[in-house]
């Protein structure tokens, strides 16, 4: 009598019900734990029994129409693929939330991005933007923007400033694809313009820098029409901040708190003193000479790379 048992009707829901659910936490677990409503209605799930799932716990409602499965302690991840699949199918993240998972900005924006070609309401913490056309692609396990649109979309809502950053940080990744940014821009998409002055302000030296503070000194040279130097260059067993090779000119730029300490100081000197023993100059110019007194310092480097024969 096992197999009539079996093969009883509530038996044979309940074998179904097991594999359906089954099949959420296969998915849900390829999915840092997350599921939306259109993907369970895939997996079988009926719209009475989501209700019931997530009146037992099962089922846990992080945004209208998408789900944490048994838990709502979600990873990065599990709460970025949440915000997408709110959006809908086809939804990517976008804007400064793709520039983070591009590593073009440090910091993860509070309010999450994102794009899709449907209509959909922004949230408290999540902002929804439309496009008939996205270009998505997969990046560390996410649907996210390319990193060209990724930049247009920054830049239509980000300062210069920012778009400049996260230009030079492109760059820096080999991520800079120039051919694809001319693809996306264009007369009356938002963002264009502004893009186009920062690739027009980026070079290549800014690729090279490892602090604000040579950012702001390369500012410095391209205001003053100095010569750009190479930036964080070996000269011997140090690496320099910035090297002006055929003048044999180098320029450290000190930071308010690396340079403060007795130690730090003295390993400065021993540091320029191999540099001239070598057969170049060495000029140190301060956070505050550099932020404060941009004229004072353009002057004092221009004259000595007039002397130097620059």
């Amino acid at each position: 009598m096992a197999g009539s048992s079996e093969s009883s009707p509530g038996n044979r829901e309940r074998i179904h019900a097991t594999r359906v659910f089954r099949r959420v936490l296969r998915l849900a677990e390829r999915q840092w734990g997350v599921i939306a409503d259109w993907q369970l209605a895939t997996c079988g799930v009926t719209t009475s029994a989501i209700s019931r799932w997530v009146a037992s716990g099962r089922l846990q409602r992080i945004y209208p129409r998408v789900y944490a499965v048994g838990h709502r302690a979600l990873c990065t991840e599990g709460q970025l693929l949440a915000a997408v699949l709110y959006a809908g199918p086809r939804a990517a993240l976008s804007h400064a939330s793709a520039a983070h998972w591009w590593e073009l900005l440090p910091h993860l924006p509070e309010i999450t991005a994102v794009t899709s070609p449907r209509q959909r309401r922004s949230l408290e913490n999540v902002r929804v933007h439309r496009a008939e056309r996205l270009d998505r692609v997969m990046h560390k396990g996410l649907p996210v923007t390319s990193v060209a649109r990724t930049l247009l979309d920054f830049a239509s809502v980000a300062p210069l400033e920012n778009v400049r950053k996260a230009v030079r940080e492109a760059d820096f990744g080999q991520r800079l694809d120039l051919a694809a940014i001319d693809a996306v821009t264009g007369v009356g998409r938002p963002g264009s313009a502004k893009l186009r002055r920062a690739l027009a302000l980026h070079r290549p030296e800014y690729a090279r820098a490892k602090s604000d503070l040579e950012v702001l000194f390369l500012d410095l040279c391209r205001r003053d029409r100095l010569p750009f130097p190479e930036v964080n260059v070996a000269v011997g067993p140090y690496t320099v901040d910035a090297l002006w090779r055929d003048e044999r000119l180098i320029v450290e730029v000190d930071g308010g708190d690396g340079h403060a300490s007795y130690g730090q100081m003295q390993r400065d000197r021993e540091r320029d003193l191999y540099l001239r023993r070598t057969g170049h100059s060495v000029l140190r110019y301060s956070w505050w000479q550099v932020t404060r007194r941009p004229p004072v310092v353009a002057a004092d480097l221009r004259r000595e790379l007039r002397q130097r024969g620059c």
